[in-house]
């Protein structure tokens, strides 16, 4: 069995928190082999590391009880409830109501693999893969993602993520973005969701990089993303897969703030 050995392994004070919903399992079957932390832990190895599932290390649980714990997870949306849960226990530690009202959205392309799967051409960026559209509040934490092919324009992803995120927090008042967002889409995320869509636009007299108001945090989160190696492409088949993982990197960050421990830094 795995001790703690890894970097990427969870403190038991830590994997505490998200236990009893990874700890659901049906009367049926074989009782669990391997211990839950143990198969967190390796979880959070693929992801940081950017390993293939067949390349874990030994010491971890045989790589087809990792992947099949990972896929029961994504497909029971064990991942979402975690994911939900220790979003709104974040806010709470932050003096932070737990359902925002304001938020800001953005997309990343990213190149794909050789791996099977939807994925098209940004011919703005020039990177033929996937995007992952995010809608994040203020402080940076995710409120919905969805990864679709690269070739789809932002107004149109940016229609999918915010009926997700509108699903999940109706009382959302606000939403910033930037000029990609502009248009048509303002007044059918009124229409539509009661929401103001706010273009923050970069300051005219400016040259280089320069931090953007708002605009900035969800940038951030993309840099708390990359952290993960796994996250560094897109290797997974299913858009799904990708959004699971994206998930599971944002409850690594939430677990460490509020038991600090394994974060991923940077240098």
């Amino acid at each position: 069995m795995s001790k703690e050995q890894y970097p990427t392994d969870l403190a038991p004070e830590q994997f505490q928190l998200i236990e009893p919903d990874l700890r659901t399992q049906s009367k049926r079957g074989r009782p669990r082999e391997w211990d839950l932390r143990v198969v967190m832990n390796a979880i959070l190895y693929v992801l940081r590391s950017g390993c293939a599932w067949r390349l874990l290390p030994h010491d971890f649980p045989p790589w087809q009880t990792v992947y099949a714990s990972f896929r029961k997870w994504k497909r029971d949306g064990t991942w979402e409830k975690i994911h939900n849960m220790l979003h709104g226990r974040v806010r709470s530690e932050e003096d932070r109501e737990p359902n925002p009202t304001a938020a800001i959205i953005d997309s990343q392309s990213v190149k794909t693999t050789d791996v099977p799967g939807p994925r098209g051409y940004d011919a703005g960026k020039k990177i033929k893969g996937r995007k992952r559209h995010i809608v994040v509040d203020t402080l940076g934490l995710l409120i919905a993602i969805v990864v679709h092919p690269a070739n789809i324009q932002d107004r149109d992803g940016a229609k999918i993520v915010l009926k997700r995120a509108y699903q999940r927090f109706f009382g959302l008042q606000i939403v910033w973005a930037d000029g990609g967002y502009s248009g048509q889409l303002i007044d059918w995320v009124k229409i539509t969701f009661g929401i103001i869509l706010e273009i923050v636009k970069r300051p005219s007299n400016t040259k280089g990089f320069t931090v953007i108001q708002k605009r900035w945090i969800v940038e951030r989160t993309f840099g708390w993303l990359n952290r993960y190696r796994r996250l560094s492409k897109d290797y997974e088949v299913l858009p799904s897969t990708s959004e699971a993982m994206a998930q599971i990197a944002m409850i690594n960050l939430m677990v460490n703030r509020l038991v600090p421990g394994s974060a991923p830094r940077g240098r």
